[in-house]
């Protein structure tokens, strides 16, 4: 798994912000100044992704879920479509304070969606009020804006992928205080010091973040297709070890079967004699 340095480029993920408003911390990932602003060192970042890649991909081969998060603009429909086909949760209209801290309430507001969900289902819907029908619409409305990426997450994720570390604070803060690693494409704005995977680059081209999304996905993908293979191989030596070795039950009825047969034998010797 490499990434292609030329992608990069010409996504234009080696352009960060204007000098005066950089964080010194990513002096490291920082190749030069031009007019002004900082050019981010393509080599690292080619080097980070592979890292961040490759520690995604065992998360998703041991079947653990990564929660994707942005909600700017320029990130909201990529990360909803390359999560949605690898079937990850994400997060792009807003960080719900203490979605991940205060996981139990978050589960009982995906909950509520689905309890509405079954009143429309079940005919319950039809015995209420219009204001009340209204008023559960539009709540069921709300709660699948915010919440409907995450119904599948059932339980804390194993780990969150950050586009904009620096719009995305909370979430961030929320990771590290539950100890949950924290992969994050990090502009030369940003703090790069409570990020576990830095991945130094353009944060604000939906281009940059296309390319990076693409690579860390598709490493995500082979993991899951890895988790696959290894389960079916699994299942297949299991079966073959079970028909090779006959359960106990199976056993005692052959030995049943071949009593009869073996003192009929005897009889049939002893008459020959």
């Amino acid at each position: 798994m490499r990434t292609n340095f030329d992608q990069l480029l010409e996504a234009g993920c080696h352009f960060g912000h204007l000098k005066r408003k950089w964080n010194p911390a990513m002096a490291p990932y920082i190749f030069m100044e031009r007019n002004g602003i900082h050019i981010i060192d393509l080599n690292k970042t080619v080097v980070k992704i592979d890292e961040a890649a490759e520690a995604l991909k065992a998360i998703a081969k041991s079947g653990r879920k990564i929660l994707f998060v942005s909600t700017k603009k320029q990130g909201q429909e990529v990360v909803a479509q390359k999560a949605q086909e690898i079937a990850m949760p994400y997060i792009t209209e807003r960080w719900a304070g203490g979605m991940l801290t205060n996981f139990p309430t978050i589960r009982k507001a995906v909950k509520k969606m689905g309890t509405i969900d079954k009143m429309m289902a079940d005919g319950t819907f039809d015995n209420i009020s219009k204001r009340e029908k209204l008023q559960i619409t539009r709540q069921r409305e709300k709660l699948e804006k915010n919440l409907g990426s995450i119904s599948d997450l059932t339980r804390l994720p194993s780990a969150v992928f950050v586009v904009d570390v620096m719009k995305e604070h909370i979430a961030v803060a929320e990771a590290n205080r539950l100890g949950i690693p924290v992969f994050g494409i990090v502009d030369t704005n940003s703090n790069p010091n409570n990020i576990d995977f830095v991945i130094p680059a353009n944060d604000d081209a939906t281009k940059s973040i296309e390319v990076i999304l693409s690579a860390v996905c598709e490493a995500i993908k082979e993991g899951l297709e890895e988790r696959k293979v290894e389960k079916a191989d699994e299942e297949a030596a299991a079966a073959q070890a079970a028909g090779e070795a006959p359960a106990p039950k199976e056993r005692r009825q052959r030995v049943r079967k071949a009593a009869p047969k073996a003192e009929a034998e005897k009889v049939a010797e002893a008459a020959a004699e």
